[in-house]
């Protein structure tokens, strides 16, 4: 499980048919990695794999995953958002964030508010009903607060410190990031539906 709250930026250093590479800075290994972990890749949970090079992030990748996501459209050089699955000890800042993405969405304009930079961003219509306004929402992994959501497409107000610390500041309009919608809203649908079919 994640939070939303990116720890550091990686870059790209492969993309293969099965795999994908992640260069890093140092401080995001400071803690030893272990084999098998989970790490989210703009969202994505991935496990990374053994290495001899320790700024050298391996993971395999399966084509359901590169399907449904984003991450088949890297290129050496992107920037990706890091976080490290959370800690039962960890301060919980963000969301519940499984880094199972729901599907993949569009930034569609980006409008400067004073120091806020405003993205609004395009989901399928048939996800919008996970959207709430206030609520949460996982854009490339980065909990976010949804603002005026109609019909699939919602706002969020970035902060400077956000723009800095997470690749949003590369994005453009007419590309695409992963979405994940908030895991209550989900098990709430769920329950709903499940008590009104038994009823």
């Amino acid at each position: 499980m994640f939070t939303g709250l990116i720890q550091s930026l990686g870059t790209v250093a492969g993309v293969g048919s099965d795999s994908l590479q992640v260069r890093v800075d140092p401080t995001f290994t400071q803690e030893a990695l272990a084999a098998g972990e989970s790490i989210a890749v703009n969202g994505v949970c991935l496990t990374y794999l053994a290495s001899n090079q320790p700024d050298l992030l391996t993971f395999d990748v399966s084509p359901e995953t590169f399907a449904r996501t984003c991450l088949c459209q890297l290129r050496p050089g992107w920037r990706v958002n890091l976080e490290r699955a959370m800690q039962a000890s960890s301060r919980f800042g963000g969301h519940i964030v499984q880094g199972h993405v729901d599907t993949t969405g569009e930034l569609v304009s980006i409008r400067q508010e004073g120091e806020f930079s405003v993205y609004r961003f395009a989901a399928p219509v048939s996800y919008g009903r996970y959207l709430i306004d206030k609520g949460s929402v996982a854009v490339d992994g980065i909990s976010l607060t949804v603002v005026e959501p109609v019909d699939g497409q919602f706002d969020v107000w970035l902060v400077p410190h956000t723009l800095s610390h997470t690749n949003l500041s590369e994005l453009r309009a007419g590309m695409s990031v992963n979405l994940e919608f908030d895991l209550v809203a989900k098990y709430v649908e769920k329950l709903v539906a499940s008590a009104t079919k038994a009823s």
